[in-house]
């Protein structure tokens, strides 16, 4: 348990490297997809998550567009909060990994349990099988290196 909430938070790691990397490229991720939702003209809600906005009212697509658009602000907060980590606190990277890990499980069952018509197949969805197996195998490694 200390490895998930350490007594101290320190900027000290000492797991594998490669989970630093991996991380970092996480928070890189965030940190552009957040700007995408933020800037793109329709937050991403078409052009990457294929919503048909065009067969919306213009009161709803403006609704979704600012959805996703709070989102990416959401997001953006959680990498600058990730890119903290990587800079200051490293030793909260296995609690990270275990939040990445609960965050794509919800975003998977919430997708399930509400879904939404796209005209293709949403990029984050894909990410969704990816990050869950991904983020559940980096947080068991950080936890299986001994201190």
């Amino acid at each position: 348990m200390n490895k998930i909430l350490p007594d101290k938070i320190t900027n000290d790691f000492k797991a594998n490297k490669i989970l630093i990397y991996v991380f970092c490229l996480i928070t890189l991720i965030t940190i552009a997809r957040s700007l995408i939702h933020i800037f793109a003209i329709d937050g991403g809600a078409q052009s990457i998550a294929g919503f048909p906005l065009e067969t919306y009212s213009p009161e709803a697509s403006k609704v979704v567009v600012l959805i996703f658009s709070v989102w990416g602000l959401s997001q953006l907060i959680m990498g600058i909060f990730y890119l903290i980590v990587l800079l200051k606190y490293k030793s909260l990277i296995p609690l990270m990994y275990l939040f990445l890990f609960l965050e794509y499980t919800g975003r998977l069952l919430l997708g399930i349990y509400k879904s939404a018509e796209s005209t293709h197949v949403v990029p984050g969805s894909i990410a969704n099988y990816l990050m869950i197996p991904l983020s559940l195998v980096l947080f068991i490694l950080c936890l299986r290196h001994k201190s």
